[in-house]
C-alpha cells in the first residue's frame, strides 16, 4: 500500500445534494481518484439502472478532472431515486466547490457551465416536497 505523502494541511471540502427528503453528503479531498457512495465504489450502487445517472458528472467532466480528487458519499433518507438523484449533486457540487477552493476560478466556472448546461439538477436543488394530506378529503389535493 503506498502512501500519500502529508503535505501540511488536508485540503477537503464537505458539500450536500438534496433531493425530496434524501440528503447526501460529499466530502471531497486531494487524493487519487476514488468515488465511494457509504462505503461501496459507484459501480456497485443499487438501483442498476441508475448507475449510469450517477456517472453523469463524471462522464461529462472526463476522468482527469477526478483523478486529484476523492470524493466519499454519505446518503440517507428518501427513496431509490431519490438517493441517486441527491448523490449525482453532491459529486457535482462538491467537484465544484474544491476546484474554487483549491484550484482556481477560471476551471471552476468551465466545470460549472458544462454541468449546468448538460442539466440544472446537478448543481441547483430542486424544491418540492411532498404536500401533507388535507383533511375532509384522500389526498393533498
Amino acid at each position: 500500500i503506498t502512501k500519500m505523502p502529508a503535505k501540511g494541511p488536508v485540503q477537503a471540502v464537505q458539500v450536500f445534494g438534496r433531493k425530496k427528503t434524501a440528503t447526501a453528503v460529499a466530502h471531497c479531498k486531494r487524493g487519487c481518484g476514488l468515488v465511494k457512495v457509504n462505503g461501496r465504489p459507484l459501480n456497485l450502487v443499487e438501483p442498476e439502472i441508475l448507475r449510469t445517472k450517477l456517472q453523469e458528472p463524471i462522464l461529462l467532466l472526463g476522468k482527469d478532472r477526478f483523478a486529484g480528487v476523492d470524493i466519499r458519499v454519505r446518503v440517507k433518507g428518501g427513496g431509490h431515486v431519490a438517493q441517486i438523484y441527491a448523490i449525482r449533486q453532491a459529486i457535482s457540487k462538491a467537484i465544484v466547490s474544491y476546484y474554487q477552493k483549491y484550484v482556481d476560478e477560471a476551471s471552476k466556472k468551465e466545470i460549472k457551465d458544462v454541468l449546468v448546461q448538460y442539466d440544472r439538477s446537478l448543481l441547483v436543488a430542486d424544491p418540492r416536497r411532498c404536500e401533507p394530506k388535507k383533511f375532509g378529503g384522500p389526498g393533498a389535493r
